[in-house]
């Protein structure tokens, strides 16, 4: 699995960065000068730093890789995206500069030496002059024939050095390619810079509230904070669990449920990080479920179910309990992620269900969205998932649904409703765009 990955990342990076070289230095310098080398060095460069840091920041000897290779990774989607916008526009922009450059003037003949047609030494001087002047802006005294005929005025070579009709062709190519890189490393810096500080920054509240009919009325207003992807990992610390834990137990959560994606590496190297969550505060207690990313560390997701217990944190894997309140009973169920199916680890909802009663109504706690359509058969009644990060940076919005059936919000899937947290941390570039993190509130009513 991790060497597919890795392959996929490496193909992706390679044909990212050729399409970047060709816009960003190829369109912006001149052939065979020292900026073209330079860039060209610097770009390779950045392209091995990004699949470095996916090999190497799962680790921890590798988390100093992190900051630089996902900042690259966020500018270098942004650049990819805006100049990819750019194309159709730099198309009109070429072909309106083309049909504005003057049209070539005609070039007289070159005369041969000494031929019946050339005239004295005096006029022949002064064809030469002509051809050199109105061709490549010099003299051709001396080369004969060929030399005249490398100064055609088509010849790409003359035309890209000198100042006359190819050399202003040049110009104005360089210029579009410099403009049109300006813009799209401009806009790609400000949208970074606008997602980090989103990224960053405190989570928003969102208050949510669901009806479900079979939900018994003593339990009107129980409120459940769901908050998933925390991702601690080698861009966090402890602060971000810390904010995390403050803003939930200042909801006066009745539950509160981690929906998957805690982590990002084994609790040797972010244990310290997790602590914080042992002070949640929750009237009928705190559960987890997992997630991939818990598939993904070195030691599987045992070690932090353990972590967890001992940090007040109820995991429920395959399993249901029931949350009593005011009098009225609600089945709470929670199912491992469907990435640990391939260790024979994956949901099990007939498990999870098993036993119980069918009148009342059931929460399922499931990572991933796509889980949804086979809790609808099970008769749950609202299921609360992560994983998407609601797309994290736009426009990976679009091609969520691609894989799952709702990308955050509300949604209905199968008559079953949903609810997609879009997530309370990052995974990969510190950044956000068009998808803030969220703490989740949810109201149940009958």
């Amino acid at each position: 699995m991790v060497i597919g990955f890795l392959a996929t990342v490496l193909s992706v990076t390679v044909a990212v960065h050729v399409y970047l070289w060709h816009r960003l230095v190829r369109s912006t310098t001149r052939p065979g000068g020292r900026p073209r080398r330079v860039l060209t060095a610097v770009l390779a460069v950045l392209g091995v730093l990004v699949v470095v840091t996916f090999a190497g920041s799962r680790v921890e000897a590798g988390f100093w890789l992190a900051w630089p290779g996902y900042m690259w990774l966020a500018v270098m989607f942004y650049l990819l995206v805006f100049l990819v916008l750019l194309e159709v526009p730099r198309a009109v922009a070429w072909r309106l500069l083309r049909r504005s450059a003057p049209a070539p003037e005609a070039v007289p003949a070159a005369v041969p030496v000494g031929s019946a047609t050339g005239g004295d030494a005096g006029d022949l001087a002064v064809g030469d002059s002509a051809v050199g002047d109105s061709a490549v802006g010099g003299s051709v005294a001396g080369g004969g024939g060929s030399g005249a005929a490398g100064g055609l005025v088509g010849d790409p070579a003359a035309g890209a050095e000198s100042p006359g009709v190819g050399g202003d062709v040049m110009s104005r190519r360089l210029f579009l390619g410099r403009a049109t890189a300006a813009v799209a490393g401009v806009s790609a810096l400000g949208t970074v810079g606008y997602g980090v500080r989103t990224a960053l920054g405190d989570p928003v509240v969102e208050p949510v509230r669901i009806t479900l009919p079979k939900l018994d009325p003593r339990m009107n207003g129980l409120r459940v904070a769901v908050v998933s992807d925390i991702h601690l990992g080698p861009l966090t610390g402890t602060a971000h669990a810390e904010r995390i834990v403050r803003m939930i137990n200042a909801q006066r959560p009745d539950v509160v449920t981690i929906v998957g994606d805690l982590v990002d590496g084994t609790v040797a190297e972010l244990g310290r990080q997790a602590r914080p969550l042992g002070e949640l505060e929750a009237r009928y207690g705190s559960y987890f479920v997992t997630g991939n990313h818990e598939y993904y560390t070195a030691n599987g997701p045992q070690e932090w179910i353990e972590e967890l217990r001992e940090l007040g944190i109820r995991s429920l894997r395959n399993e249901r309990v029931e949350i009593r309140h005011q009098g009225g009973v609600l089945d709470l169920a929670g199912v491992d992620d469907v990435s640990g199916a391939t260790l024979d680890d994956g949901p099990d909802l007939g498990r999870a269900l098993a036993g119980r009663d069918a009148g009342r109504a059931t929460v399922l706690l499931a990572h991933q969205p796509v889980l949804a359509a086979e809790a609808a058969r099970h008769g749950v009644d609202l299921q609360l998932s992560g994983h998407t990060h609601g797309g994290q940076m736009v426009p990976f919005n679009l091609v969520v649904p691609i894989q799952q059936p709702v990308v955050a919000g509300l949604g209905t899937v199968d008559g079953m409703q949903v609810y997609v947290t879009r997530g309370a941390g990052f995974w990969g570039p510190p950044v956000r765009v068009g998808a803030p993190p969220e703490i989740t509130m949810v109201e149940l009513h009958a």
